[in-house]
């Protein structure tokens, strides 16, 4: 290790940062100059979050890119992409709501065999950018909008797979996160409201109308939370079940039109 990586990894572990070689590393990599180097390392050490200061952050092998104040995709969400991918054919229209970055729309336009249709929609308006940049070269579509309001209203009726990784931690727990959450990341991507579902109602009971006749939704949620998730499926008319993976620490309930 040379002098100047050492004094990175030193000013890294003194700020807390757990892995601090690993992401010396990569601060070290993506830098093209002293002055960059040093602009990037202060603004860790104070505190934003390591993707922000990439701009970058690693989803399924790939760079997904993330901008301050938008929603870093966890690897959790990597379950999302798993359930989704063998429910997708040839030519599949796919649509991520709460896309944030849409790290889970590009990845299936990365893996799906065969050429999908994928839209995204996000609220946020940074998180929008984010995702055009990562699904405009793959050939996907983002659009600002609350939920369902940015689609076109052609979709309806057509979607085969509708996903989501919905903001479901309560709004008493927001308090608890991580600050380089809590701090930095949009409150909106996060707050599902009082008891975190508020958000996944509003997309179950709208998703029959926007579902293909065998199509499926997809939502991210929470262990202790899926059990309601997928009751609100089933009051939907949607034939439910949950999907479980110990390595992500993922939970996915999947809602499949009757």
């Amino acid at each position: 290790m040379n002098a100047t990586a050492e004094s990175v990894v030193l000013r890294l572990r003194a700020a807390g940062c757990v892995f601090a070689e690993d992401e010396a590393a990569l601060l070290l990599a993506e830098s093209d100059d002293p002055d960059r180097l040093e602009r990037m390392v202060a603004a860790r050490v104070a505190g934003r979050p390591l993707e922000h200061v990439l701009g970058w952050v690693a989803f399924r092998g790939r760079r997904v890119v993330v901008e301050d104040g938008v929603f870093v995709p966890r690897r959790r969400t990597e379950l999302l992409v798993d359930a989704a991918l063998p429910r997708l054919r040839n030519g599949s229209v796919v649509v991520e709501l709460c896309c944030g970055a849409a790290a889970v729309g590009s990845a299936l336009l990365t893996e799906a065999p065969d050429p999908i249709d994928v839209w995204a929609s996000d609220i946020d308006l940074a998180a929008v950018d984010c995702a055009r940049r990562n699904l405009g070269p793959l050939g996907g579509h983002a659009l600002p909008g609350d939920l369902f309001d940015g689609l076109p209203g052609a979709l309806a009726g057509r979607v085969d797979l509708l996903l989501a990784n919905a903001p479901y931690v309560p709004t008493a727990s927001m308090a608890t996160m991580p600050p380089e959450a809590r701090e930095h990341e949009a409150a909106i991507a996060l707050d599902g409201g009082a008891d975190g579902l508020d958000v996944q109602r509003r997309i179950i009971a709208l998703a029959p109308d926007w579902l293909a006749p065998t199509g499926a939704v997809l939502i991210e949620t929470s262990e202790r939370q899926a059990p309601e998730t997928a009751a609100l499926m089933r009051a939907a008319g949607l034939t439910a079940s949950i999907v479980r993976d110990d390595e992500l620490d993922g939970t996915v309930a999947v809602g499949v039109m009757a």
